[in-house]
């Protein structure tokens, strides 16, 4: 009954003239974790000596479209934990950590923040799980990653990518 009601006042909305605007549209359609690797190369001997970490963390986005309206954008997470003495690798866990987003009505640059902002921080909150488990389950101490600011990031890319374009367009004119 709910749906029947959803589905007039949808055609309602078209007689009445807003079929023309483009309509804001935002829904993760799935999260799926497109790559993930572990590997522990100091085995057994790590687990002979007392644990002292040393975490290295890499964090990578990306996006594409992959069809009409829809983006994947996969967060790539590389944690490699060392001997904090003696140097040597514990662990490294790799995770692409993806989702797929139906997006339509946004454009520009405004498209650009959501794909390079707003949808890592939906996705981070599965990666972070899913490096922990896979950290537990290959015998080590969970690895909670603190959170990430993925607005923050986006921001420090853009002020880097305005500050390369500036030099390359100023050099010709100096010429």
């Amino acid at each position: 009954m709910a749906e029947e009601n959803n589905q007039n006042a949808g055609t309602g909305n078209q007689a009445a003239g807003q079929q023309d605007k483009p309509q804001l549209q935002f829904a993760l359609q799935r999260i799926y974790v497109k790559d993930i690797s572990f590997e522990a190369p100091n085995s057994p001997s790590v687990f002979q000596q007392p644990f002292k970490p040393k975490v290295g963390l890499d964090l990578n986005t990306s996006s594409q479209q992959v069809g009409e309206d829809l983006f994947e954008v996969v967060i790539k997470v590389t944690a490699q934990v060392t001997h904090s003495e003696e140097g040597t690798t514990s662990f490294l866990a790799e995770i692409e950590q993806a989702g797929l987003f139906r997006i339509s009505g946004i454009e520009g640059a405004q498209l650009e923040h959501t794909l390079g902002a707003f949808c890592p921080n939906v996705l981070f909150p599965y990666a972070r799980e899913c490096v922990d488990n896979l950290v537990n389950r290959g015998g080590f101490p969970p690895l909670m990653l603190a959170p990430v600011n993925f607005e923050a990031i986006y921001a420090q890319k853009k002020k880097r990518e305005a500050a390369q374009a500036q030099p390359q367009g100023e050099q010709p004119t100096q010429q």
